[in-house]
């Protein structure tokens, strides 16, 4: 069987890096390609050009006058995980970066790949199961098979599967930003508004463009009462995907929730912002039944799929511990 042929490029700067991938459909984009060299093995990618963005200059973290965080887009998550100023003013995002895959990929992995690394629900990974996410209008094989692992929030008769990364839901819950540049100019939008719910086009994972880069990404000034954790469940300790992740940030005013900010992970097709949750809590005096009202008032639209019941009220006691851990001193 011959090997399709498949051209290399390193680029020498952002613009032309942009150039090179939105003017080639079969082109992509590689960094660390600890997501796009598992596809390339699979069968799941057939690429006509790779243009290497390793050497761009973009893996800088830098401070933001007047506070905040802009992480290049090319910083691996080691050493964005190791950085004393994430250590100490974002300790949701260390802790989420460190609860992901393992320290041999951490030091390869860069922010943007992680932010569009795709599912690794077990049937798009297969090439002989249907997947309407691999192959648009194939149908969803996980619908009525294996689906332990699969959404119970945010899926569609199309599409259940989840979303791996832990980073992402980390930043979902600190109000990051994404900076990019595209074929049509660069733009800035949240990051909550990144990445795309299935619906009926399960196979497009974000709202980028072809050939539009992840450049940045950029956390805002922290508060200096907040607080924030990232908690992980999963089947074993390391190198395992989240059944139920749960980050949260919280800043407690006078005994009062000024600001509270929850993301799920391992229970969407993308890193779910916990809204409902966080209007339970936002403006209210915390107490253990009032974190209870908000998980349940989140998980009121959940829905089972098969064998995943089990993750209703596992992400439901997994937000009440996260929370309640944050919130120790006032709920004594």
């Amino acid at each position: 069987m011959s090997t399709p042929a498949m051209a290399y490029e390193r680029a020498t700067d952002v613009d032309a890096a942009v150039a090179a991938v939105a003017g080639r459909p079969g082109a992509r984009f590689l960094a660390g390609g600890t997501n796009l060299v598992d596809h390339l093995k699979l069968g799941l990618l057939d690429p006509d050009l790779l243009v290497d963005v390793t050497r761009l200059p973009l893996r800088e973290i830098e401070d933001v006058p007047g506070g905040g965080l802009r992480i290049g887009a090319g910083v691996t998550n080691a050493d964005l995980a190791a950085d004393p100023r994430v250590r100490a003013s974002y300790p949701v995002l260390a802790e989420a970066l460190l609860a992901g895959a393992s320290g041999q990929l951490r030091n390869v992995a860069t922010t943007g790949g992680n932010l569009l690394q795709r599912t690794r629900c077990p049937y798009f990974q297969d090439v002989t199961m249907a997947c309407g996410k691999r192959d648009p209008g194939a149908g969803c094989s996980a619908i009525g098979g294996v689906t332990r692992g699969h959404a119970i929030l945010g899926a569609s008769e199309h599409c259940i599967a989840t979303h791996p990364s832990d980073m992402a839901v980390g930043l979902a819950a600190l109000d990051a930003t994404v900076e990019t540049a595209g074929p049509g100019g660069g733009r800035t939008l949240p990051l909550t508004e990144l990445h795309r719910l299935p619906g009926d086009e399960p196979e497009r994972d974000t709202v980028l463009e072809h050939g539009e880069l992840i450049v940045a990404v950029t956390l805002p000034p922290p508060s200096p009462t907040a607080r924030s954790a990232y908690r992980k469940v999963r089947d074993r300790a390391s190198y395992a995907f989240a059944l139920v992740s749960v980050a949260a940030a919280v800043d407690v005013r006078d005994g009062v929730l000024h600001d509270v900010r929850i993301a799920l992970g391992g229970v969407a097709p993308k890193p779910w912002r916990a809204e409902q949750a966080e209007a339970v809590l936002r403006g209210a005096v915390p107490t253990a039944a009032r974190l209870g009202e908000a998980a349940d008032a989140e998980l009121a639209a959940a829905t089972a799929q098969g064998e995943n019941a089990f993750k209703i009220p596992l992400a439901r006691a997994t937000i009440v511990a996260v929370l309640r851990d944050l919130l120790t001193e006032e709920l004594a």
